[in-house]
């Protein structure tokens, strides 16, 4: 972690998370495109509140399954993604193609990585579970067997397998959470890059602005009009019994989860409440 002296207010608590292990500052350009988003808007009405600006990024094209599926590659480079918290990494594959991949914390310019049903346990290599041992950390998870990778993508994350059992495979998520796959699923071994991304403290509120968030305001400030939580004389309660959103939804303890979903089957057991 990176952190600044305190020479203006911003800089006071202003860091940075640590970017030794990366090597390259230009993103390969073949594999980049325009990143034009909506930014929370539909046909001009606001849908999805908090999103504007921002400052303008390249897409980075990601291969998160099994595109190159028995092809070695070799690292080339680690970069930053600004649309996501894990750092990536430039393969060049015996084919002559040239891909991103999701970059473990370990991974160095020079390594081979592989991807097939039973490859050697190395860091960055991507194999099927059924041939994982238990214990071992893995990254980018698929649900359904010749998907693309679901489970833990972002910065850090990493998902220990908990046990085998005929057809399906154990898993302990980051979240304490106890969740069985199917054992042909591909898995990446190991926890992917940038550790530090949780602890970063941003500083400043340009720095969030920068990002494509906008401000959130609080309820009881508003008009009645804007928020259920809205109106009164002076400093008022909320006027509710239970908590609501914007929209008069009741939130903060309310089960939104279907019932009947059909992931509760592969559940075994729920998370830890903290």
């Amino acid at each position: 972690m990176k952190r600044y002296k305190p020479t203006t207010p911003g800089r006071r608590h202003y860091t940075v998370e640590d970017r030794q292990m990366i090597t390259k500052d230009e993103p390969f350009k073949p594999l980049t495109k325009s990143n034009k988003k909506a930014r929370g808007r539909t046909k001009g009405l606001v849908t999805v509140r908090h999103k504007g600006g921002g400052n303008k990024k390249l897409y980075r094209e990601i291969i998160f399954g099994e595109e190159k599926l028995k092809v070695k590659g070799k690292v080339k480079s680690i970069e930053y993604d600004p649309n996501r918290s894990a750092f990536i990494a430039l393969v060049s594959y015996e084919d002559g193609d040239w891909r991103y991949i999701l970059a473990p914390n370990n991974l160095k310019v020079g390594d081979e990585i592989i991807c097939n049903d039973n490859v050697p346990l190395k860091e960055g290599n991507r194999m099927r579970l059924k041939n994982i041992p238990i214990g071992t950390m893995v990254y980018n998870v698929e649900i359904q067997p010749n998907t693309v990778g679901k489970l833990a993508r972002s910065a850090g994350t990493a998902i220990q397998v908990a046990g085998q059992e005929e057809n399906y495979t154990y898993l302990k998520m980051p979240s304490s959470e106890m969740r069985k796959v199917l054992s042909n699923c591909f898995a990446s071994v190991g926890q992917l890059s940038n550790l530090e991304h949780s602890l970063v403290s941003y500083g400043k509120a340009g720095r969030v602005r920068a990002k494509g968030i906008r401000p959130t305001v609080r309820g009881k400030v508003m008009n009645p009009r804007e928020h259920p939580y809205g109106g009164g004389e002076g400093r008022t309660q909320r006027g509710t019994k239970r908590p609501k959103d914007i929209y008069g939804k009741v939130t903060g303890g309310r089960k939104t989860r279907k019932k009947d979903k059909y992931s509760n089957k592969f559940i075994v057991n729920r998370r830890k409440k903290k």
